[in-house]
């Protein structure tokens, strides 16, 4: 099973200030865990390029591209919102998580590799078209989905988001694409306080109530998910992978464990072997507890590569 492990060294130069969550240890302590539990050695790993300026434009307009260009500070910090800064390394990293994206959805559409892992920052669902915001500044998962769409011949995709926020970026700009399916759950009356309401009929939106466990999420996706990937019958799957929903993230107030992200994961690879010829891109987006991360990630990934707990297949 070809699986490609994808990530750019400028993800550990963007830091967002002292203390903040979203910070470059989280790339670094998935990378250290996939090496330690051999993980690693069974994947191919690839240095993100840079996304390209039309790539972007598919997703975003030239006027947010534009702004985030001239917005990049040469030293010091640049604040966005309340929650996102850029520092002088933060557009190159930015650049490399789309572009990483872009590269795993090339890889996988040609056969090259069945999977790939995108080990990335920043993080993108929360960025809109035309506006950074949530520690997010361009869409990585959907400016992948536009190549996808866009350059390689493939017709339908489905993606999967199991961020405890909802992706409200990604369901700004793919609400009402009859080419996508979206399928979400996340916290609900959490940031950033939206996704209750689906924007359009191809959105599935599973809001949990706060401190709701893995059996909650299991029914989620077994009632909504699973019979709406049925019928949609998706040539691709696209995952934004957050891990914050996790019982230890004080982000956030769900209850999921190491082994619901395992479960969740085995999910959609049925379902991609079932429809997608078990075509998945996975790329990272929240998860701030640094060990329950770690620990989630290597389960996701084992899932992707349908190894077993002692790393046989």
């Amino acid at each position: 099973m070809q699986v490609a492990y994808l990530s750019h060294p400028s993800s550990l130069l963007h830091e967002m200030g002292e203390d903040h969550p979203e910070c470059p240890d989280r790339v670094r302590v998935i990378a250290d865990r996939l090496l330690s539990s051999g993980l690693l050695d069974l994947m191919v790993p690839i240095e993100a390029p840079a996304v390209s300026r039309e790539q972007l434009l598919r997703t975003h307009t030239g006027m947010h591209v534009n702004d985030i260009e001239a917005r990049a500070p040469l030293s010091g910090y640049a604040r966005i919102d309340p929650d996102t800064v850029m520092n002088p390394r933060t557009l190159l990293a930015a650049r490399h998580a789309a572009g990483a994206v872009v590269t795993a959805t090339e890889l996988v559409a040609s056969g090259t590799c069945r999977r790939a892992f995108c080990n990335v920052r920043p993080p993108g669902h929360h960025a809109t078209r035309e506006a950074a915001m949530g520690f997010c500044f361009f869409n990585n998962i959907v400016v992948g989905i536009h190549h996808a769409l866009g350059q390689l011949g493939i017709e339908r995709v489905a993606l999967c988001d199991f961020d405890v926020h909802h992706g409200n970026g990604s369901e700004d700009i793919l609400a009402g694409d009859d080419r996508v399916l979206m399928l979400s759950t996340f916290q609900s009356a959490l940031y950033p306080f939206s996704g209750e309401q689906p924007k359009g009929a191809n959105i599935v939106s599973v809001p949990l109530a706060p401190y709701s466990d893995g059996q909650a999420l299991r029914e989620a996706v077994s009632q909504h998910w699973l019979p709406a990937l049925e019928r949609f019958e998706p040539q691709m799957i696209f995952i934004s992978a957050g891990f914050d929903a996790h019982r230890d993230d004080e982000l956030s107030h769900l209850a999921w464990t190491d082994h619901d992200y395992a479960w969740l994961t085995r999910q959609i690879v049925a379902q991609a072997r079932r429809h997608a010829q078990g075509r998945i891109v996975s790329s990272l987006e929240g998860g701030y507890d640094l060990l329950a991360l770690a620990r989630s990630v290597e389960q996701h990934v084992r899932e992707l590569l349908e190894v077993g707990a002692e790393g046989s297949v």
